[in-house]
């Protein structure tokens, strides 16, 4: 319809040309000018028609899909601190004779920590000698050269070899996903880059009705002795993992009319690829990545940029094949 009102158009436009030629010029121009006329209309008409035959190119990014492991979490922050602490104390009040160990040294159980002098003005006594009363690490030593002391004053703080911990406090809310071994990926700012492994090993049985948090502690492993008990620690408590699924960035799936669905390259001409509509059954969705339950296999190309205006069977002009996500 489009084609012959244009024609018309152009007809009646040639009938006007001619007759105002006819009127004002020979016969012979007449005939040369209405060759050219008609040459210069054939031309017009011919462009028409590749503009009408022509589909748009839409430039997009690519990306291969791949097959891998998708993790939920939950993020806390904590502290790391000693599994399990002593304080040492003496069995006599008195004043402080000698120490023998300060912030850090290790200790085995008998070592002594304090000698403490119970002698009062006019009466000698043997010194009181405090012994560790654990194997471990001193964390704290309150006592100083000269303090008097009484038995209830604690004389050191001995870290047991047990290892170190995190405390972690749980939004009420988020109570239902923590477990016991869970596992968890610890990171800290001391240490960028490097990634610590630990697992859920407490839980408490209360909820701090103040707070609505309840706490729980996390055993962290610590090679190389890289970790100090009182450093800042952000946890990564894995509560979902999915192995084995096909896996691709939450954009590129298209939502329309209630349908989920993505393109993905169709190359049987190489000089003309063009985009193909597929619908997908999604999964969980974890920090801009999707788990693709159907409609995808591994190492397919789909449309990651660019597919908002697509349709099934656009013609593509691949602009970037992007790296695909890690496998980890």
């Amino acid at each position: 319809m489009k084609n012959e009102k244009l024609i018309i158009k152009n007809g009646k436009l040639l009938l006007v040309l001619f007759i105002f030629l006819f009127s004002f010029a020979s016969c012979e121009r007449l005939n040369e000018t209405w060759d050219r006329i008609q040459e210069t209309y054939n031309r017009i008409q011919g462009n028409d028609d590749n503009e009408d035959r022509a589909a748009p190119v839409f430039a997009v990014n690519t990306m291969l899909t791949v097959q891998g492991p998708l993790q939920d979490y939950l993020a806390l922050t904590g502290d790391i601190i000693a599994s399990s602490t002593v304080d040492a104390f003496s069995d006599a009040a008195g004043r402080i004779s000698r120490v023998y160990v300060s912030v850090g040294s290790r200790v085995q159980r008998g070592d002594p920590i304090v000698a403490v002098d119970p002698s009062r003005p006019g009466l000698e006594f043997v010194h009181s000698i405090v012994r560790a009363p654990v194997a471990g690490t001193i964390v704290a030593l309150p006592s100083q050269l000269g303090m008097t002391i009484s038995q209830a004053t604690p004389l050191a703080r001995i870290a047991g070899g047990a290892g170190l911990e995190i405390r972690l406090f749980v939004a009420e809310r988020f109570i239902s996903r923590i477990r016991l071994n869970q596992p968890c990926e610890i990171t800290l700012d001391a240490w960028p880059g490097y990634i610590f492994r630990g697992a859920v090993s407490e839980i408490s049985p209360t909820v701090d009705p103040v707070s609505r948090t309840m706490e729980i502690r996390v055993n962290v492993e610590n090679p190389g002795q890289l970790l100090k008990a009182g450093m800042f620690a952000r946890v990564q408590i894995v509560t979902e993992r999915r192995d084995n699924i096909v896996k691709i960035p939450i954009g590129g799936m298209v939502s329309r009319f209630g349908e989920q669905f993505v393109f993905t390259v169709d190359d049987s001409d190489p000089e003309a690829p063009v985009a193909r509509r597929r619908m997908v059954v999604p999964g969980i969705q974890i920090d801009g990545v999707m788990e693709v339950r159907e409609g995808l296999a591994p190492n397919e190309e789909i449309i990651i940029r660019g597919q908002s205006l697509l349709e099934d069977g656009s013609r593509i002009n691949i602009v970037d094949r992007v790296a695909p996500l890690g496998v980890n």
